[in-house]
């Protein structure tokens, strides 16, 4: 399904997760970002692809190495990959890949082309690092806290900014690598505000936005929600965890375990050790 669209830019929704997959289209490149999730969707995809690539390079770029992420890695075959140095050398490729097929076969779902972790021919290993492909340019900043490998990506003269699994307009952190590294990250979001001009945030999970206003409530959301967490749980406050547990979106037992983690890596990282 699109959800977005302009001169430049296609950001399709899957039906899982509200989880989002951006195309962007200039006269030298067509480029797919964490193509996802079902086979008809990824399927919609290529089609919309093959529309307008004609003799155009393909680049994919992944936001991370979440196996939602990468499920579409081979149905783009030929395409140079992007990704940071943290994707590159993810500890845990074998693993991805086994919940890529668990998936597939939780839901009786024939596989429709080979799986595998992307391979990164273009390495995204400091800050600033950028790109320059014709008339665009790609500014690469590492941004780790959901997990190890988070990118974010601001697109010249497009004004896009493709953030990965931050910013979403309802989905609250998910911390699966670090705390501290995801409050960082926030901070570097708010930085980029300054230094680019941004006109179209796409977040990987839920609604892309044209106002930097919504941008700025976005990231202003994630960072009151992990300062009162944090707090919570360096005071041990099991009333308050236990109240913002209630403040996940689409309870389930998913959002219930993220929670859960959250504070186990908060413990680890916040709580002096004895």
């Amino acid at each position: 399904m699109i959800q977005f669209k302009n001169e430049h830019i296609t950001v399709f929704q899957s039906a899982l997760y509200q989880t989002t997959c951006t195309v962007v289209e200039t006269m030298e490149f067509v480029l797919v970002v964490d193509p996802n999730w079902l086979p008809h969707e990824i399927e919609e995809i290529q089609k919309h692809v093959a529309r307008i690539q004609g003799e155009k390079e393909l680049y994919l770029l992944f936001t991370h190495g979440d196996f939602d992420h990468v499920i579409g890695y081979r149905a783009f075959r030929g395409a140079k990959v992007i990704g940071s140095k943290g994707l590159q050398e993810h500890p845990n490729k074998e693993r991805k890949v086994e919940m890529i097929h668990q998936f597939y076969n939780d839901y009786y779902i024939y596989q429709p082309y080979p799986i595998a972790f992307p391979e990164v021919d273009i390495v995204i290993d400091e800050d600033g690092q950028q790109l320059v492909l014709g008339d665009t340019t790609f500014t690469f900043y590492l941004a780790p806290g959901h997990s190890h490998d988070g990118l974010f990506t601001v697109i010249e003269p497009l004004g896009a900014w493709i953030a990965g699994d931050y910013l979403s307009d309802f989905e609250l952190p998910f911390i699966y690598h670090s705390a501290k590294a995801y409050e960082e990250t926030l901070q570097k979001a708010e930085q980029i505000l300054v230094h680019h001009e941004v006109s179209v945030l796409v977040p990987g999970h839920g609604q892309t936005t044209t106002s930097q206003e919504e941008v700025k409530r976005r990231i202003q959301l994630s960072q009151d929600y992990l300062a009162r967490l944090i707090a919570a749980v360096t005071k041990e406050d099991t009333e308050v965890l236990a109240g913002m547990e209630k403040e996940m979106p689409f309870p389930s037992n998913f959002t219930k375990q993220c929670h859960t983690d959250n504070i186990s890596i908060i413990r680890k990282e916040y709580l002096p050790t004895s």
